[in-house]
């Protein structure tokens, strides 16, 4: 046997480990996710945004005091600077993703630390980007549908003001709550694309506004950010819970996938899912548009039979709807998962820092052999 033929090729790199995390707990068989040793089902329901992203950062839940620091560090980091504010106007009819990851890469000119790559002022920036990026996503849905920008506003929690930027409006204590949740669900999943864009660009020694950039354009991408969008599509397409087993049949006889069901690392029910599913349940019944919730249920039922494959919900099989009932574009709902997983990107870049080496895997060439080059006059 050849030296080739001993290699075996991972595609996708699936199933391969390249480091170690101190960060994320996933067990795809048994459905279980933890941040640095919580189970995502306390963070859910007892947690906040910030004393999660707080936890992810430094790897403690805060006290009372740094909790505090916490929240004035995000409030304070809520104006952005004039020059990326105009770059949202100029990119005004351009898609949200392409916005965010323009002012975001902007956003290193105008950083004091940008090319600091220390450990303290990585997790200073994180959480200046953690208070930024919703903002720039506010900015720009408002510029676009030609009302007034909103501007920051103090007491006002992370997810409420995130809420304020992007309707308008001021939310209510049930929409703020669900939003937070939604947050820290979407806060960080190890080592998905996103994430892994982030680590290579920041193992080469980059800034960590390059590795945000590279980990927004990753997520821009339908294939890993797009399900949120497109379940609320195949909502509307349904139309009315009568029509979502009729709806499923024809998609599985087609071999087409339904949205928002089966991931990449889980085998069950996404953990994450249920606390979404609560959540929706209550705001459709709040805000008087309880169809969407039954059309989603419906959905479900109609897909359980496929479960005992491994396909199951996911987490954005109910985030989609959720925007829609605050009134949120569909070409929004990726940008919100990116505003909540800025605190896992940076620290799947601090975790990088820490024992950096470049990350530079191996293709097998597969092309022809080795062949002389001919001039131009003695081809063809």
């Amino acid at each position: 046997m050849s030296s080739e033929d001993k290699i075996e090729i991972h595609r996708g790199l699936k199933g391969v480990y390249f480091e170690r995390s101190a960060t994320t707990f996933i067990d795809g068989k048994a459905g279980e996710l933890r941040y640095r040793g919580y189970s995502i089902h306390d963070l859910a329901q007892q947690s906040t945004f910030e004393e999660t992203a707080h936890l992810l950062l430094h790897g403690e839940l805060p006290t009372a005091a740094e909790l505090e620091r916490t929240r004035a560090t995000l409030a304070a980091a809520r104006q952005l600077p004039e020059a990326v504010t105009h770059i949202i106007h100029t990119l005004a009819h351009a898609h949200p993703m392409d916005v965010l990851r323009t002012a975001v890469s902007a956003l290193a000119a105008f950083d004091p630390q940008a090319d600091d790559n220390s450990l303290d002022a990585t997790r200073a920036k994180g959480l200046r980007l953690t208070a930024q990026i919703p903002v720039i996503i506010g900015v720009h849905a408002a510029v676009r549908a030609g009302r007034a920008v909103p501007q920051p506003r103090a007491g006002l929690s992370h997810a409420a003001h995130f809420l304020w930027m992007l309707t308008g409006r001021e939310p209510s204590d049930a929409a703020a709550k669900l939003m937070d949740r939604d947050l820290i669900l979407h806060a960080e999943h190890g080592s998905n694309a996103s994430s892994f864009a982030g680590r290579v660009v920041i193992g080469t020694e980059a800034n960590l506004h390059a590795a945000m950039t590279a980990a927004i354009a990753a997520l821009s991408g339908p294939a890993h950010g797009g399900a949120a969008e497109d379940v609320m599509k195949m909502a509307q397409e349904i139309g009315s819970p009568e029509n979502a087993a009729a709806y499923v049949k024809a998609k599985r006889a087609a071999g087409d996938a339904v949205t928002g069901f089966g991931h990449r690392v889980y085998r069950t029910e996404d953990p994450r899912a249920r606390h979404m599913r609560d959540g929706v349940e209550q705001l459709s019944r709040e805000m008087g548009e309880p169809k969407w919730f039954a059309i989603l249920q419906a959905v479900v039922e109609a897909m359980r039979p496929y479960a005992r494959f491994g396909v199951n919900v996911n987490v954005d099989f109910y985030s989609g709807v959720i925007y829609y009932l605050n009134g949120i574009a569909p070409d929004l709902f990726v940008p919100i998962f990116a505003a909540g997983r800025v605190p896992g990107w940076t620290v799947q870049c601090l975790e990088q820092l820490q024992n950096n080496i470049l990350i530079r895997p191996l293709t097998l060439y597969d092309g022809p052999a080795a062949r002389d080059y001919l001039p131009v006059g003695r081809r063809g």
